[in-house]
């Protein structure tokens, strides 16, 4: 008798797939006379062992969770990085502005220092969107991953194994901004993948994509 990996269920002699979640057995793992099997997990196979790689499309391997965060946050580093030289470079132009004004009793030029004031709020949702078209739609749909996930090497493919097309990964990219703005939801996405099957955050499956290595 031999016991699945994945979710501990017996299964018999000889069977190359487990009868519970039908990951290929591999010759199995023969079970200890008289040892219980492993219990099956709570989340359905999620927390998956680093020792056995997901297969997802075409046979690719799936990317590890933490690699995944790794290159969230280097993306997220350069939306930082664009925002604040953004900041810097308004603060001096509208900043002097507003001291000319001051200086040659201008209304006019004060208060085009102070409209700059208003202006700078725009500045990190116009970052943001800018550097996500480029990085997460442009970049994902060109050569599949983003300058985040090519550091960490790692891509984005649709059920086929494909590169996304430029809209599926807009949406994708849509998909993800609108649950960061719902309480928790965002945390919930980027923590998905730890219990999900197929390691999909819930922005993936919005448009049937997948994060895998890229070899």
């Amino acid at each position: 008798m031999m016991y699945c990996s994945n979710c501990g269920t017996n299964v018999p002699d000889g069977q190359p797939f487990c009868t519970n979640c039908g990951r290929p057995m591999g010759g199995g793992h023969q079970q200890p006379q008289g040892a219980p099997p492993p219990p099956p997990s709570p989340f359905g196979g999620g927390f998956n062992s680093p020792t056995v790689p997901i297969t997802g499309p075409a046979g690719m391997e799936c990317a590890p969770w933490a690699t995944r965060v790794i290159g969230y946050i280097i993306d997220s580093l350069m939306v930082m990085v664009v925002v604040f030289a953004l900041y810097a470079v308004a603060g001096i132009i509208f900043g002097a502005s507003f001291g000319l004004g001051r200086m040659v009793g201008s209304d006019g030029i004060s208060g085009l220092g102070g409209l700059g004031c208003c202006c700078t709020l725009s500045i990190f949702p116009v970052s943001f969107l800018i550097v996500g078209v480029y990085n997460r739609v442009i970049l994902v749909s060109q050569r599949g991953y983003s300058i985040g996930q090519g550091v960490v090497k790692i891509k984005v493919v649709d059920s086929n194994g494909q590169l996304l097309s430029q809209q599926t990964a807009g949406i994708r990219l849509l998909a993800q901004v609108g649950l960061g703005f719902i309480p928790l939801l965002g945390l919930i996405d980027l923590l998905w993948p730890l219990w999900d099957p197929a390691k999909q955050t819930l922005h993936d499956k919005a448009v049937g994509s997948f994060v895998v290595m890229n070899q």
